[in-house]
Order: C-alpha cells, then sequence, then structure tokens
C-alpha cells in the first residue's frame, strides 16, 4: 500500500550516507522528491471526498459563499416577520379592539359612520370585516388611488358605540397594518419594488440546493466514517472540546441537520411567490387541475362576473383585499342581509370578509378568513335581488394539492398555529442566518493565503471528473444540462452559469500564476 506524502523531509541518516544505494525517487531534487514514509508511521492513506463528494463540496461552497448574503438577509427579515402577527395585536391594540358593550351596531350602521369619516362623496366601501369577536372592532375598507398595488383605506369602528378608533392603510387579504406590512415589504423585495424581487426569489431559489447539498455532504461523511454511530451523532450535536474550523464546522453541520427540512419547506413555498419561477408554478398546477377553487360570482341570465377577489391562496402578497366597488348607490343594510345568508350556508366563523359586486350583474362574496388550523376558507356568493346563494366553496372539497396549498403557504406566513409556530419559524429563520454567519466564519479560518486569494479561498481540487467513472460523467452532463432548469427557475440558472464561467476563469488564472511560478523556480 502505498504511503500518504504527508512529510516532505527525510532523516539525516538517509541522505548522508555514501553506501545507501540510490533510486529514482532517492536522487529527485528536495522540491520533487516524495520520500517513503516510515514502517508503522503515517497510518492508512486518508481517503478523499471522492468525485461525487467533491461536485457536492464546489457547489455547496460557491453557491453559500457567493448566495449567502441574499439568504441571510431573506432569514433575517423573515425572522422579524413571524413575529408581526403578534406584535401587531400589542402594537395596534387601541385600533383593533375596543371595551366590551352590552349592544351592538348593525353593519350597515357601522357602514355609515365610516363613510362619514372618510367625509368623501358617494364614497363606497369596498369589504368589510365585522368585528370577530367581543373587543374586537370592525373594519370598513375603501379603496384610495393615492395608496399602492393592493393597498386600502381601513376605517376601524367600535361595534359597540360606533366610536372610529383608527384610520389605517392595510395591505393583502391578510390585512396586515403598516408595520406588517413595511417588514413583509422589506422581507420580499428590500423597498425596491420588482427589482428588489429578484433578491428574494434568489434566495428562495437557492436555499434549497444549498441545503440538498449540505446534505449530501453529511450524509458521505457519516457512511465513509469507520466510526458512524459517533460521527453522525458528532454531527448532530457539536462534539465538546474541538477549537477553530473543527468547532465553527461542528456547529454548521449540526445546525444544518436540524433546519434541514424547513430550509427545503421555505425554499418551496418562497418560490411559489416568485417573479419568474412563480408562474410556472402556478401554470404547472393549472395543467395538473391542482387550482384552488374560486367562487362564482355571476349571476343567472348575466354575464360571466369573474370569480372571488382575493380566493388565491398568496393574494397576501399581491391581489387586491377587495374589489373597486359596484360605485352607484350600495344600500349599507345589504351587508347585514348578505352575511345572514352566508350564515345559513356555509360560513360559520367570525372571521370573514364582506365584498360587494365588482360591477353591476354580479354577486356579493362573504369569504371566511380564518388562515390557522382548523382552516376556514370557505366562501359563497349570494344574489343582493333575491338573498339567495348562487355558488358556494367549501375547503372540505378542496383538492388535495389545493389544501396542501393553502397549509404551505399559512405556514409560510406563521398564521397556522399561532404564536408557537411564530417562535417556531423565529428559530428556523434565525438558524438558517446562523449557518450563513458559520459558513463565512468557516471560510474566514480557511481565508485565501497568497497563493489562492483569486480562487476565493479553499474550494476542492479542480479535476474531479477525471477519476470517475463513465456513468459518473455521464450524471455530470445530464447535472450540467440542468441548465435548462433556468427556464424554470431562471436565477439558479443564471447563477449556476455565471459560477461556472468564474469558476473556469479562476481556474485559468490559478493556473497561469502556477505556471509563472514554475517557470521562474530554479
Amino acid at each position: 500500500m502505498t504511503s500518504t506524502p504527508l512529510s516532505t523531509t527525510s532523516s539525516p541518516s538517509s541522505t548522508a550516507s555514501p553506501s545507501s544505494t540510490a533510486t529514482p525517487s532517492s536522487t529527485a531534487t528536495p522540491s520533487t522528491a516524495v520520500p517513503a514514509a516510515r514502517p508503522g508511521r503515517g497510518g492508512p492513506r486518508r481517503r478523499g471526498p471522492g468525485w461525487f463528494g467533491a461536485l457536492l463540496l464546489r457547489l455547496h461552497f460557491y453557491a453559500g459563499l457567493l448566495v449567502g448574503p441574499f439568504i441571510l438577509v431573506a432569514a433575517l427579515s423573515g425572522a422579524l416577520y413571524a413575529l408581526t402577527p403578534t406584535i401587531e395585536q400589542v402594537a395596534y391594540r387601541d385600533v383593533l379592539h375596543a371595551p366590551v358593550a352590552d349592544t351592538r351596531l348593525s353593519l350597515a350602521e357601522q357602514t355609515r359612520i365610516a363613510q362619514e369619516h372618510v367625509g368623501e362623496a358617494g364614497a363606497t366601501p369596498t369589504a368589510v370585516r365585522p368585528a370577530p369577536g367581543p373587543g374586537d372592532t370592525t373594519r370598513v375598507m375603501f379603496a384610495d388611488e393615492r395608496l399602492g398595488e393592493s393597498e386600502s383605506r381601513a376605517v376601524f369602528v367600535d361595534p359597540g358605540t360606533g366610536e372610529v378608533r383608527g384610520d389605517l392603510t392595510v395591505y393583502g387579504t391578510s390585512g396586515a397594518l403598516p408595520l406588517r406590512t413595511w417588514l413583509d415589504q422589506l422581507h420580499r423585495n428590500l423597498h425596491l419594488g420588482d427589482v428588489g424581487r429578484l433578491y428574494s426569489e434568489l434566495a428562495a431559489s437557492w436555499l434549497g440546493i444549498v441545503a440538498l447539498a449540505g446534505l449530501g455532504l453529511w450524509l458521505r461523511r457519516v457512511l465513509r466514517s469507520r466510526r458512524r454511530a459517533a460521527t453522525a451523532r458528532d454531527m448532530v450535536r457539536p462534539a465538546r472540546g474541538r477549537t477553530g474550523y473543527r468547532r465553527l464546522f461542528g456547529w454548521h453541520a449540526s445546525v444544518g441537520f436540524w433546519a434541514l427540512l424547513g430550509a427545503l419547506f421555505l425554499s418551496a413555498t418562497g418560490i411559489t411567490w416568485s417573479q419568474h419561477a412563480g408562474p410556472r408554478v402556478d401554470a404547472l398546477r393549472a395543467a395538473l387541475d391542482w387550482g384552488t377553487p374560486t367562487v362564482d360570482t355571476s349571476l343567472p341570465g348575466a354575464a360571466d362576473g369573474g370569480a372571488d377577489p382575493g380566493a388565491g391562496e398568496h393574494a397576501h402578497h399581491g391581489a387586491a383585499t377587495a374589489s373597486d366597488g359596484a360605485g352607484e348607490a350600495l344600500d349599507p343594510t345589504l351587508f347585514d342581509a348578505v352575511l345572514a345568508t352566508a350564515q345559513t350556508v356555509n360560513v360559520n366563523t367570525g372571521l370573514v370578509e364582506i365584498t360587494p359586486p365588482a360591477q353591476p350583474g354580479t354577486a356579493w362574496v362573504v369569504q371566511e378568513i380564518q388562515r390557522s388550523y382548523p382552516t376556514e376558507v370557505d366562501a359563497v356568493a349570494v344574489d343582493p335581488e333575491t338573498l339567495q346563494a348562487v355558488h358556494r366553496v367549501d375547503f372540505s372539497e378542496f383538492p388535495l394539492a389545493a389544501k396542501l396549498a393553502r397549509w404551505g403557504i399559512d405556514a409560510h406566513m406563521g398564521s397556522l398555529f399561532g404564536l408557537p409556530h411564530q417562535l417556531v419559524l423565529f428559530a428556523l429563520a434565525g438558524g438558517i442566518a446562523s449557518l450563513v454567519v458559520l459558513g463565512y466564519l468557516m471560510w474566514w479560518r480557511r481565508r485565501p493565503t497568497r497563493e489562492r486569494r483569486l480562487a476565493g479561498g479553499a474550494p476542492p481540487e479542480r479535476g474531479v471528473l477525471r477519476g470517475a467513472p463513465w456513468w459518473g460523467v455521464a450524471l455530470a452532463l445530464v447535472l450540467a444540462g440542468a441548465v435548462l432548469i433556468g427556464w424554470w427557475l431562471p436565477l439558479v440558472g443564471w447563477t449556476l452559469a455565471a459560477f461556472v464561467v468564474l469558476d473556469v476563469l479562476l481556474g485559468l488564472r490559478g493556473r497561469r500564476a502556477g505556471g509563472v511560478r514554475a517557470g521562474a523556480a530554479p
């Protein structure tokens, strides 16, 4: 068995004795000689990562190094956003809540109070959200051309006394208030509009890939170890007594193990909101008939009025909270009548939104908006002339894929199981952020030396495919052809191509520098 070239020095006796027989290796110059290790010292040859492991490591290295900042910002902003439903209840408690009263005004009366508060002639509510319970306020929402997309002006009315408790801008079907909206936009696009959305899509697209590459490296390290149980244990919880790079690596591997499933989940659900990949996901779901059912607002004998606004599971990030209104002499008493009809059909929760017709000849819509578990998102369309239900949608009858999509989105937002769920998301996002920081600290421990400065650190050795079997080369070529993934996840395809170009350029630069040093050597 050939000994590993760990030592480049030989003993004085082996080089000074005139009687020793010369061999090709013993007569080599000191700069090229590789003397044999002494028997009993040096141990067995250390096994390298192998060609496939090296490819995984190279992918994990470059993606973590170059995409890490985007993932870090997304994780930190997501951690803050995860807690906003609870923070919102505290920060806006005087607006969202009111003293419990013995009497309760009708929705018509509360709507008129809100219209008077707005003070605009013919101001027509675009939606009303009745107080969900005692001590809560009613939201009466209006369209305002001065606001941005998916934003509405909400007047908060005390259902007991009619007092206006607040006048705020709300966003999306989640009804996010200003603080939550600000954090939402920070997480989504860094307040840079559509251009900023590229950052979050890049982070969501690469997070899953980096996590899977890390899993592959984790498994290879365990399976190739002679003490698999001990190695796995050390990589599930950091081993004590380690320092420096090994300590950082232990924490990185352990946190990555526990955060893996959560990272994959956040990546998959985050992609559905992305600017480029999101429409492709929607198209795939439509082709497979996995779409979310929407309530039909068309009336018998009238033109097709379309579907329920805001019924889609991504509506909190883009769809308007309500229609623009019919615009003609809306009768406020219909809010009470339509809600009463819906409650006899399938509306059985206090968290509802009542939407007037988007255009004449279409139905009113009462939509449940309870996104916690058990999920209540049933909807019913009501004819304002006859006060009869003309169409209904029940969550219990959703296709399984639509239910999973609904639960996935709500889980991503932290609204499925309340505060415990939000705390779990906060911890998960913090873990992902720490992985990025630990990765950079590991890179800094092995930061570029004078010889490796242009290589960005210490990536795996090049030329690993030369030692791969024919099927491995074929697999690598197939994976290389996966740049076609750029059609499905465009930002992954573009950045992957950039990684390859960068890696090739660094390799050429390093080879040229190596050639110059070799030519200058005596």
